[in-house]
């Protein structure tokens, strides 16, 4: 009996912290007028000071959300550097997309950050397809905006991409000479870990998963509901016995502290006969403007991060920028590494832009 009601207060304490856990996540991004869930984001648009602008924009047919940051007492007259923003995997534009898109206006920079084609706010279907192509085109797509944006200079435009957004800014500036500088935070290999696992841990089941994906892809295809990979939803006593950082923090990143209902950990199966074909860094030597690699020393996806660099032969002036202690996550959020990138991005791009 003793054991049974310790079983039923166990469970209970954990439901009591998930309702807690949603309770307070839910009013972070309902207490924002822009949905915003980072710290520091912009309540209300003021004279003189940052402010953000929600735009939609039409790419191959598909209407993108995005917001645009303009710097203090910015004038439409002037000229102003710019950069684009690409969000992690599973991430969109509300979350660090939008932290460091807000910093780098901070400094005067006019920023966009936009959720991908079938994601967060952005038009599609099926919702939360995750394909290769369709995010590199939203980051051209980024570029097509902002270079026709009021005030900004087109000579002087970067990227920055974070995690998954990092490995296909990788890919879109192969060819996109329009960026000047190119940037990336906690770059993740979307190709390389659909295809092999994350660490390599799935070597052995790579023709399997593409027969799941290409049955996936057969479904949809005679009217079928998509079939979806990744978590839905995770209980606090998963997420603790969760062995990575990676996905532990993740989860508590994206189920947690930042939730938003436009952010999920899915994306459809049939994706990955598009992803586990790809590599962020195929071609990687067309890379020839100006690189920097921003990676906590603790990631455990810094393996990803060094690969690319290694790679990025003919990139000018590249760097390799580590951020002492860090986790991969923790580089999302965590004001000390989020300065630390910050400053390192500023000078990068006052250097290059």
């Amino acid at each position: 009996m003793k054991r049974l009601s310790l079983i039923i207060g166990l469970a209970t304490s954990i439901i009591t912290t998930d309702m807690a856990n949603a309770q307070s996540t839910k009013k972070r991004y309902e207490s924002n007028p822009f949905t915003l869930v980072y710290d520091g984001a912009i309540t209300k648009n003021e004279e003189g000071k940052v402010n953000i602008h929600p735009v939609k924009y039409k790419l191959n047919g598909i209407e993108i959300a995005a917001n645009v940051y303009t710097p203090a007492n910015y004038d439409p007259s002037k000229k102003y550097p710019a950069v684009a923003v690409a969000h992690p995997n599973g991430g969109i534009k509300e979350q660090t997309a939008g932290l460091y898109a807000q910093r780098l206006a901070e400094a005067g920079y006019i920023t966009i950050a936009a959720d991908a084609a079938y994601q967060g706010a952005s038009g599609g279907e099926p919702r939360h397809t995750d394909k290769p192509q369709y995010r590199t085109e939203d980051i051209h797509g980024m570029a097509d905006y902002i270079s026709r944006y009021p005030g900004v200079d087109v000579e002087r435009l970067g990227v920055l991409g974070i995690c998954g957004g990092g490995g296909y800014t990788l890919k879109a500036t192969q060819s996109d000479k329009r960026f000047k500088a190119v940037a990336t935070l906690s770059m993740f290999n979307s190709g390389e870990v659909r295809r092999n696992g994350f660490q390599n841990s799935q070597l052995n089941t790579v023709q399997e998963r593409l027969k799941q994906a290409s049955d996936a892809r057969a479904q949809e295809e005679v009217g079928g509901k998509p079939a979806y990979s990744g978590v839905a939803s995770i209980t606090d006593e998963e997420i603790a016995k969760t062995p990575t950082d990676l996905y532990r923090e993740g989860y508590e990143y994206y189920y947690r502290t930042h939730a938003h209902p436009n952010s999920t950990f899915l994306y459809t199966t049939a994706s990955l006969m598009d992803l586990m074909t790809w590599d962020a860094t195929d071609q990687i030597e067309l890379i020839t403007q100006p690189l920097l690699m921003i990676v906590g020393s603790k990631a455990d996806t810094k393996y990803m991060t060094d690969e690319a660099f290694a790679k990025a032969a003919n990139a000018k002036n590249k760097e390799l920028f580590l951020i002492d202690g860090a986790t991969h996550i923790q580089t999302y959020w965590k004001p000390e590494y989020v300065s630390q990138a910050v400053n390192k991005l500023l000078e990068f791009y006052k250097t290059n832009l």
